[in-house]
């Protein structure tokens, strides 16, 4: 791999992984529209352990107080937090949904799932639910108010997130905002359900470039850089995000999604026009 290449990606990954624009459609598109080769396991293990990173470090406070509240102990300070002490179980069987599907479709979704038609059809269909759900959300609840029920219907969300162009953060949070969440508050609770997701998926990633031979001597620097560079951007992208939904509305990336996905049409149809 490029020195250009490692950067480009490990950015994109770092951002998209948390931005609701999708990290698969950009990283899938990326290689194809500029003609590069598959970076390989390696460096996709990098990136997922880069946004790992950025998610634990960012969250590490929330994530010791939910874990001890989950099992009876006084941890942490947040009092939104301490009023729902089952929240650690409610991420528990809200990550059930990818886990399953996730296992039976995976290589459908590393496969036929990446035709860029597919990935523009989700851009566009996501990001017209997430106006939708943005617009019509009441928006009364905060991360304390969140239900087994509403644990549910995010978790099957992220499920779809298996399809490239859906975005991981993208869909939970507006599964939350259908279920009357806060925007931040659908967010933080966006994130903290992709933990877990990220940490299988980096887990399962790891197992079978063991089972390959490991890292390539030549990875070596590519793979450090890309953990760095897609942790750091991560970081920023989620504290970006944490403190643009307070104020601001999701239309932005509405229109970003809706324009991106026409755009990813229009070049599929230049590229492959028998198709």
């Amino acid at each position: 791999m490029s020195l250009l290449q490692v950067i480009v990606l490990a950015v994109i990954q770092g951002f998209t992984e948390f931005l609701p624009i999708s990290s698969s459609a950009h990283l899938a598109l990326a290689p194809w529209l500029l003609g590069w080769k598959d970076q390989g396991l390696a460096f996709d293990i990098a990136l997922h352990l880069g946004t790992l990173i950025a998610v634990i470090v960012y969250f590490f406070r929330d994530w010791m107080q939910v874990i001890a509240q989950g099992f009876g102990f006084h941890f942490g300070h947040d009092p939104e937090l301490k009023r729902n002490r089952m929240l650690l179980w409610w991420l528990a069987i809200a990550s059930l949904p990818i886990g399953f599907f996730g296992y039976m479709f995976k290589h459908q979704a590393e496969t036929v799932l990446r035709s860029p038609f597919i990935i523009a059809t989700m851009l566009v269909v996501v990001g017209v639910l997430m106006g939708i759900a943005d617009y019509t959300s009441k928006q009364h609840k905060s991360i304390d108010n969140v239900s087994l029920r509403d644990a549910i219907f995010i978790g099957f969300g992220q499920a779809l997130a298996i399809i490239p162009g859906t975005s991981r953060s993208g869909i939970t949070i507006t599964t939350g905002l259908a279920c009357n969440l806060e925007r931040a508050a659908a967010a933080r609770f966006s994130f903290l359900l992709s933990t877990p997701a990220i940490l299988a998926a980096g887990a399962k990633a790891f197992l079978d470039l063991r089972k390959a031979g490991g890292i390539p001597s030549d990875m070596l620097m590519p793979f450090v850089l890309g953990i760095a560079l897609s942790a750091i951007s991560g970081l920023a992208a989620i504290a970006f995000l944490m403190r643009y939904l307070r104020t601001a509305s999701l239309k932005v990336f509405v229109y970003y999604r809706i324009a991106f996905g026409i755009i990813i049409f229009a070049l599929a149809i230049l590229r492959y026009p028998t198709e």
